[in-house]
């Protein structure tokens, strides 16, 4: 890895963890308002799931904090304890969000469908833009007894050009996802105004992470874009 992706891959982790700090300040301070509704974030997501006529998705708990996701896979909404549990604006903005997710995958949603069939690409990529960097560790001579450094280069931009493309379609999943939770939430009477506005603000925070990400993606599939196009002249 050059010199220049190293500076854009330290100032996106940057950016990154001060985003992270400020997504795990909110959840900390909208974690101490009680529900009036006084539901448990796993109750809201049963509620949710039922009002939405899914019946064979399990709600469970898993360690870890801000661990939260839907695994379409064994159908099945993971909370966190503290979301599981909680009886706040917090925890119910995360289970709604998350069972979103899996109103999402019962209506077929494209979206969605795109990126679960992009996540093995993604896996694959990552492991060979991994051995990409591993042999350069070891100087370009090691690359040139494999494929020329341009050749490298081209493989380099097809990985990135699958994790700038899988960033981009997590974009409108995660923001649906967040646009049905807050939609039910209101509509069923779970929430105050105050509590939705937590809730909105929470959620909102949390999509920052994602747009991060996906700009960090882009940016270092048209670093080695430039790199290559520089080369050729």
């Amino acid at each position: 890895m050059g010199f220049g992706a190293l500076i854009i891959t330290g100032f996106f982790m940057i950016v990154g963890m001060i985003v992270s700090s400020r997504l795990k300040s909110k959840f900390k301070k909208y974690s101490e308002v009680q529900l009036a509704r006084d539901l448990t974030g796993a109750e809201v997501a049963r509620l949710m799931l039922a009002d939405n006529g899914i019946h064979d998705v399990q709600v469970i708990s898993v360690e870890g904090q801000l661990s939260d996701h839907y695994n379409p896979a064994n159908k099945t909404v993971n909370l966190s304890h503290d979301v599981f549990y909680g009886r706040n604006a917090a925890a119910t903005a995360v289970a709604a969000h998350e069972c979103g997710h899996a109103v999402q995958h019962a209506n077929a949603y494209q979206w969605l469908q795109f990126r679960s069939a992009m996540v093995p690409v993604q896996s694959i990529s990552a492991k060979v833009i991994n051995f990409i960097f591993i042999a350069m560790m070891f100087g370009a001579f090691a690359v040139k007894g494999l494929f020329s450094f341009n050749t490298a280069l081209l493989v380099i931009i097809a990985c990135y050009g699958v994790f700038a493309l899988f960033s981009l379609i997590t974009l409108p999943v995660e923001f649906d996802a967040s646009k049905r939770a807050l939609a039910w939430i209101e509509a069923r009477g779970i929430v105050t105004r105050q509590e939705h506005d937590m809730a909105k603000d929470a959620l909102n925070t949390a999509a920052t992470t994602y747009v991060v990400a996906a700009i960090g993606a882009i940016t270092m599939l048209l670093y080695y874009v430039m790199i290559y196009l520089g080369r050729r002249d």
